[in-house]
């Protein structure tokens, strides 16, 4: 498993009956976790002196209780910045668990003795985006939600990254893809971190399980002729590393040679020792 362990300003405290007691900075947050379906006892005093609690709704869905949490705040991870406010279904605007991977292909970028395009597809708010931006690489930044993209807008520039070469795009994933192969442009890295579920401008429905198949393949011609690596992301429990490794095995090492790896991604639990599993990924590398 590859295990997101540099974080200073983020951990998970405790894990039990459902849920998860996280510090954000300053702030202490529980929210619901499917993983956690163990019943252990409570052992962290923070479950008491909890800032926000999402309460997940037996219908659907939910809603967030505060108890003095501010409406938008900030964390650090290394140089980076990234703004937070809890939004619709149990989010604050970042996944931490994802910071093993911008280690990873940080230092793939700033070992690359070349400059690197990186395309950065379903980007949400930007984390890989800046950090792969702060490793020195230009970034296309596609995101259908204008509101994600302009988040994603302001951690950069809490980053000190206003000035970076990012291009920031809203724009469905699928039809851009599509664009850049007619136009002939090529990136020397993907990063793509797609929906299980979801649906286009014009009504066009994305399930991952029917979709992310075909659109592997279909990114692949736009990767350039000395590419760097490619990133999948999924939180889609159908999905296992070997699901991930067989399809980028079948799509990427096949047509441009290299070797997948593929793993579970997590975090630390500091109250036991233990690793959430926040989902898996598979990386290909040139």
């Amino acid at each position: 498993m590859w295990i997101a362990d540099n974080w200073k300003d983020y951990e998970v405290l405790d894990t039990s009956k459902g849920e998860k007691l996280e510090r954000w900075g300053d702030y202490l947050l529980v929210r619901p976790d499917p993983q956690v379906i163990w019943d252990t006892e409570k052992i962290h005093k923070g479950w008491k002196r909890m800032n926000g609690h999402y309460h997940r709704s037996s219908k659907g869905g939910g809603e967030w209780e505060f108890f003095d949490l501010p409406n938008e705040w900030s964390i650090h991870y290394k140089e980076l910045t990234f703004n937070l406010k809890p939004f619709s279904f149990k989010h604050t605007g970042l996944f931490p668990e994802q910071a093993a991977n911008w280690d990873w292909f940080s230092e793939l970028i700033q070992n690359a003795g070349r400059p690197i395009k990186v395309l950065n597809l379903f980007a949400y708010t930007g984390g890989a985006t800046v950090s792969a931006a702060k490793a020195g690489a230009s970034v296309t930044h596609v995101d259908a939600s204008k509101g994600m993209v302009t988040w994603a807008k302001e951690n950069a520039a809490a980053s000190g990254l206003s000035d970076a070469p990012i291009r920031w795009l809203v724009d469905d994933c699928g039809k851009f893809v599509e664009r850049e192969i007619r136009r002939g442009n090529k990136y020397d890295a993907i990063i793509m971190d797609p929906p299980s579920y979801g649906r286009g401008p014009k009504g066009e429905i994305w399930k991952i399980e029917d979709s992310i198949y075909p659109f592997l393949q279909l990114t692949s011609q736009i990767l350039s002729d000395n590419p760097l690596f490619v990133l999948l992301n999924s939180y889609t429990t159908g999905l296992q590393p070997a699901v991930l490794s067989y399809m980028m095995n079948t799509v990427f090492v096949k047509k441009f040679g290299g070797s997948v790896e593929a793993d579970e991604i997590g975090l630390p639990v500091s109250s036991n020792g233990l690793v959430l599993p926040c989902g898996a990924s598979g990386r290909w590398t040139k």
